[in-house]
């Protein structure tokens, strides 16, 4: 080609030009001879990649280098920050003839030169000039488990000890428990070895291992006899990997060391003061704060004191908690606090959450108690008779009727059984107990609670009956199956078929919050946290926790008091999904199933609360089947209202007894945080065949009237078969029908009709819980 002034340019193909593939003559060919014979033209599927870099030999090194050095950094910067503060230690027996003054003193006594102090809270620190680390031993009771579980939500290190007798059943719940909960980094200290007689020392060793092996695989034990065997011990847990535990590292926590409060006397209320080594994210004062079992909590000041556990002082046994030199890092801002308001506030002037006066509810009421009484033409509908005028209606005082018959349309199927019941207290009369170590049988009477098992024995029946047929009901004979069932609909296909999330809402979901995208501002809260100016981790500081009520701080006991800093939105109340399973572990009494809208109490993340689940199926797509019962085997979603968390997280379920017991009875992990989950219940109405005709046939005992008929003749029938079918016309007026199918129909087979309707948890949230679940209270279920 040739330009105006002469001059003759070449044409260069683009990246477009077509390529034809060369010749196969089998010869190998280097890369560089590769891109020699290219010239460095780039392929089209090559270039057009997104974000595509072909890296040369000398790049790809360099990049892995650059790779291996961030990593390194990062690990060293983690490790700085880890010794920053001492490195927490929970000591915890597993056996209940285990004495905590014998392992603490050979842990004192490890190294001469270590430095000993101890707080208030019963805590020990030591420093190891040696090993150029502190530690700080927890001494937890083991009693409470409870206490347990709030103590290893916050150490580096759990020292479990084990007595040559093994691991007793409280140690097997504890273990459970705290594996369910997260386990962090741990170490097995085994005494009382020198109890054993010398040949038989390496035999109870191997049989404790084997014992521990079975809740942890690869841990080894270590033997805890003499100061050696201390020091070793301590260099183990100083050099350990530490194992990260994701919902715990992304707050900010603090495990009391010293814990004063300051009481106002008009209010009931005062101000916490709690000092210890701050662990996880910054914190700052102007956030919300959390205490296990007491509830949110705003915060007042926090304040530097003096460290109490520096590595080269020579003073010992010092006690630093009086006269300390404290500077004040922050002072709250009520401009910038975050509110303590868990519940949206309703707007009686917005669309659909107007909600009723006072005024109104009770002139509703009294309106129900009066029917109008209209004079309409014969064989007019009721529908038909809406349009006409109330001009001319008749008020008549309703009866009790209405109220009856209310009641009666809220039966539910297990009354069907009530002969069942009583054949089944009469087995229960009659049954004899066999008990290793006989006494009187008035005695036996006093301690054993015959209402409780009444009860336990009539729900293990439904679940029982549920299991074998689940979701049918019986149709109740004097109450219309159209008016008992108003709130049911059928669907062509459960999997399917459409159902509108923001259809019908209760009232509830008016004083919940939801986002309109959980993951991405759960990914936005989580990075912004490590820009948060305040206490940083590893400093030594006070925290003034305002607003709190004296009658906790009195009732407290041995409580340890842990704060953690909670993150934007999570004391917003909203409906939180959690999946469970039954506790893996074999007890001497048989698991309960648990029916739906039971109280229970749950420990989710740093949280605890009580609240009445609904249960529904973990299965994939849009809706989930409710759940009557959480039987003994497979998983169910248990869904509260509870405060917003982000996951995962890891989820407790106790159940509280009549005698104050609470059996741990199902663990699990935090599934979403979504109000649209549909839960959805089914009711299964059972007809029988009456007279059989190839493929129609007369059913009978699913209707008792003929309007019932008309009114679920749209709904597809389906058979225990596997036949399908739809109702073609009532015969007479005493429920008999005439249906169809889709093949020959046997005598012996069951009709059913499928109803379905969606169905919302209670509003039963509670924070407020006892931490007093000692030893003989709880058992695994």
């Amino acid at each position: 080609m040739v330009i105006g002034d002469g001059q003759q340019v070449t044409h260069r193909p683009g990246y477009l030009k077509q390529q034809n593939k060369l010749h196969k003559h089998g010869r190998h060919r280097s890369k560089g001879s590769v891109d020699n014979l290219n010239k460095g033209r780039v392929p089209v599927k090559t270039c057009t990649k997104k974000n595509r870099q072909l890296l040369k030999k000398e790049e790809r090194r360099n990049q892995v280098a650059q790779l291996r050095n961030k990593k390194r950094a990062d690990y060293l910067q983690k490790r700085r920050g880890f010794h920053d503060a001492p490195h927490l230690v929970a000591v915890v027996a597993l056996s209940q003839s285990i004495q905590y003054d014998k392992v603490f003193e050979l842990l004192e006594t490890a190294d001469n030169e270590a430095i000993l102090r101890h707080t208030p809270e019963n805590h020990t620190h030591i420093s190891v000039p040696r090993f150029r680390q502190r530690f700080t031993f927890v001494r937890v009771n083991r009693d409470e488990l409870f206490n347990v579980l709030d103590v290893l939500k916050t150490v580096d290190t759990v020292l479990f000890v084990v007595s040559v007798l093994g691991i007793d059943d409280w140690g097997d719940v504890l273990v459970t428990s705290i594996l369910a909960q997260g386990l962090p980094t741990c170490a097995v200290a085994l005494v009382g070895l020198e109890l054993v007689l010398p040949k038989k020392k390496q035999e109870s060793k191997s049989q404790i291992q084997k014992a521990i092996n079975h809740w942890l695989p690869e841990e080894k034990i270590n033997v805890l006899e003499k100061d050696s065997d201390a020091l070793n011990l301590l260099r183990r847990i100083g050099n350990q990997k530490q194992r990260n535990i994701v919902h715990r590292d992304r707050h900010s926590y603090l495990l009391g060391e010293a814990v004063s409060f300051l009481s106002n006397e008009q209010s009931g209320k005062g101000v916490l003061k709690v000092t210890g080594y701050l662990r996880g994210q910054p914190l700052s004062v102007n956030s919300l704060v959390h205490i296990p079992g007491w509830g949110d909590f705003q915060m007042k000041q926090i304040d530097a004191p003096t460290d109490i556990n520096p590595l080269t002082s020579k003073s010992r046994d010092a006690d630093m908690f009086d006269e300390q030199d404290i500077k004040v890092l922050e002072v709250s801002d009520p401009s910038k606090q975050e509110s303590l308001d868990s519940e949206n506030i309703l707007d009686p002037m917005d669309a659909e959450q107007t909600w009723p006066t006072e005024e109104e509810l009770a002139e509703a009421n009294e309106e129900r108690k009066i029917k109008k009484v209209k004079k309409v033409p014969q064989g007019m509908s009721e529908y038909q008779a809406a349009w006409i005028p109330d001009v001319d209606a008749e008020d008549v005082e309703d009866s009790e009727d209405d109220d009856e018959n209310a009641d009666k349309m809220e039966m539910d199927a297990a009354e069907s059984y009530e002969s069942d019941e009583n054949d089944a207290k009469s087995e229960a009369m009659e049954s004899v107990t066999v008990s290793e170590v006989p006494f009187g049988d008035e005695r036996y009477d006093k301690e054993v609670n015959f209402t409780e098992e009444e009860e336990t024995l009539k729900k293990i029946r439904e679940a029982r009956v549920d299991k074998m047929f689940p979701d049918e009901i019986d149709t109740p004979i004097d109450v219309a199956a159209r008016e008992r069932f108003q709130k049911y609909r059928g669907l062509k296909s459960f999997r399917t078929s459409l159902w509108d999330t923001k259809e019908d809402l209760p009232s509830d979901y008016a004083r919940i919050f939801q986002f309109q995208n959980f993951n991405r501002t759960k990914k936005r809260i989580i990075h912004s946290q490590e820009e948060i100016d305040g206490a940083q981790p590893g400093w030594y500081i006070t925290v003034h926790v305002d607003n709190v009520p004296e009658e906790l701080y009195n009732t407290k006991g041995e409580q340890p008091i842990v704060l953690y800093g909670m993150l934007p939105h999570e004391q917003k109340m909203s409906v939180l999904n959690m999946v469970l399973k039954r506790p893996n572990i074999s007890t001497e009494s048989a698991p309960e199933p648990i029916k739906s809208k039971e109280q229970l109490i749950f420990q989710c993340g740093y949280r605890r609360f009580k609240a009445s689940p609904i249960f529904s199926q973990h299965t994939n797509g849009s809706k989930h089947k409710y759940e009557r019962y959480f039987q003994t085997e497979g998983n169910v979603v248990a869904t509260v209202y509870a405060p917003i968390m982000f996951p995962p997280c890891s989820v407790l379920a106790f159940q509280e007894k009549g005698d104050g017991s609470m059996p741990l009875v199902a663990t699990g992990s935090l599934l979403s945080v979504n109000p649209d989950r549909l839960i959805i219940k089914r009711v299964v109405l059972s007809g029988h065949p009456f007279k059989v005709h190839k493929r129609s046939a007369v059913i009978r005992f699913m209707f008792f009237n003929r309007e019932d008929i008309n009114w679920f003749k749209p709904i597809e029938l389906r058979t225990k078969y596997g036949r399908r079918g739809h109702i073609k016309e009532p015969l007479g007026t005493h429920g008999h029908m005439k249906c169809i199918f889709d093949g020959q129909l046997k005598s012996q087979d069951t009709v059913l009709l499928n109803l379905y309707k969606r169905v919302f948890p209670r509003w039963s949230y509670d924070p407020h819980i006892s931490t007093n679940v000692k030893d003989k209270d709880v058992q695994m279920n």
